[in-house]
């Protein structure tokens, strides 16, 4: 059986199905195809479905003309019907794996995906989770679930753990390019999934064992909410010494050695950096060990959207207006530049706390003509100087590319920057910076 997949893996017959086709799924499913390969893609969201059906992406990383190809070829299939299974060789999952309220993992995505994958296997098939997770989930989860109607992991099927590396909106790196790691839970399993996507993936890294490559993916994500969480924190320091934060980095930056600038902002936001690090968090407690970093961390950069708000209030204060009924313009919403994305975005919450606090609040995101957030329901202003010059203050809280700052600048009274993209106007006394 292993001998027979692998023949069909190099000859670019066997046939892959994609279950969840969101900001990992669909990118990879593109990749396979222009790989060679059969793609079948499957998702719940009859929507989603529909407008792949039309030939339209609703990923930044995937244009719509790649998508008329691929369904033009006849080599991508897209559909609601999980019953395809059965007729695959490989099966990758990259369904979401969100936190519960009580900052617990859910992955009820993975359980329910596992056991719809179990009533259609057939033997000799390879499955392989994307979907970021806590170590030891493929064994723990998955494995028991998959074997439970008699089938041995390794002989009847193969079963592995490769972590997504998405970097939405990365015009260097995207998912052909990006190193791919590996972990199986049997030698068989890391071989025959290292070949898989050897086929379509320039590097691959094979590693030890499942345990160790969802490992990697939380380290990855934990060094970046951590020195995010110092450089927050050193910000916060630089603010009540008098310093610029942004002239120490800048500074910073010129040695050739030793150190990798990280930013403060109003916050973290995204499926992966507010997420992932508190799924290794949730681990270690489970083992009695308290992981100190991750958490404190973590704690600094969900204090940045109240921090801002105290900004935007004391800036005010200084032109002797408060926040209470002042006229607040956010500039972006979604949670990184040029992304249309509002997962986890620190924008959402400073638009809470300032409604809460009482100001009126409008938004300018050129990505979101709406916005909801519970039951605050806003519409996009115009861009132009009666938006600008009409409010109390601007708050740039993420800076899209396509926006004229420099307009921004001219027209508007108060300016709070949290990104620091109007750092090369020097001495404007209505500029406020973190």
């Amino acid at each position: 059986m292993l001998k027979e997949l692998e023949n069909k893996i190099l000859k670019k017959k066997a046939k892959i199905g994609i279950i969840g086709l969101g900001y990992v799924g669909l990118p990879l499913a593109i990749t396979f195809f222009k790989s060679g390969f059969k793609v079948y893609g499957i998702d719940i969201d009859e929507d989603r479905v529909v407008r792949l059906k039309k030939g339209k992406s609703y990923i930044l990383d995937v244009s719509s003309s790649d998508i008329k190809e691929a369904m033009a070829s006849g080599r991508l299939v897209v559909s609601t019907d999980f019953s395809l299974i059965k007729a695959l060789d490989a099966v990758i999952i990259c369904v979401p794996t969100p936190l519960y309220k009580t900052k617990e993992p859910d992955v009820s995505y993975i359980a329910a995906a596992v056991e719809k994958i179990k009533r259609y296997m057939k033997r000799g098939q390879l499955v392989v989770l994307e979907s970021t997770t806590y170590p030891g989930t493929t064994e723990e989860v998955m494995l028991p679930v998959l074997e439970s109607g008699g089938k041995k992991e390794g002989k009847d099927f193969y079963l592995a753990f490769s972590p997504e590396r998405v970097d939405p909106g990365n015009a260097r790196y995207n998912t052909k390019n990006t190193p791919k790691i590996i972990g199986g839970l049997s030698k068989e399993s890391t071989g025959i999934s290292k070949l898989l996507y050897e086929q379509a993936i320039d590097t691959v890294v094979p590693v030890s064992s499942a345990k160790v490559a969802e490992m990697v993916k939380l380290l990855e994500n934990t060094f970046r909410i951590v020195n995010i969480g110092l450089v927050n924190e050193v910000m916060l320091l630089c603010d009540k010494l008098g310093i610029n934060v942004w002239e120490v980095i800048d500074a910073a930056r010129t040695k050739p050695y030793g150190f990798m600038p990280f930013y403060p902002g109003p916050g973290v936001g995204g499926h992966c950096i507010p997420v992932d690090p508190i799924y290794l968090s949730w681990k270690a407690r489970q083992y009695g060990f308290e992981a100190r970093f991750i958490e404190l961390a973590s704690y600094i950069n969900s204090e940045m959207p109240g921090y801002v708000v105290r900004k935007i209030s004391e800036a005010l204060n200084e032109i002797e207006k408060p926040l209470r009924r002042s006229r607040v313009l956010v500039m972006g919403v979604a949670y990184k530049k040029d992304v249309k994305d509002l997962r986890e975005s620190p924008a959402l919450e400073i638009i809470e706390l300032l409604i809460k606090k009482g100001a009126i609040v409008s938004y300018y995101d050129p990505l979101f003509p709406y916005l909801k957030i519970h039951n605050i329901n806003l519409k996009c202003v115009e861009f132009n100087k009666a938006s600008l010059g009409e409010s109390d203050c601007v708050v740039i809280v993420t800076d899209h590319s396509d926006v004229d700052y420099q307009f921004v600048a001219r027209n508007a009274s108060l300016i709070v920057d949290t990104r620091n993209i109007l750092k090369d106007i020097k001495n404007k006394a209505n500029i406020v910076r973190l």
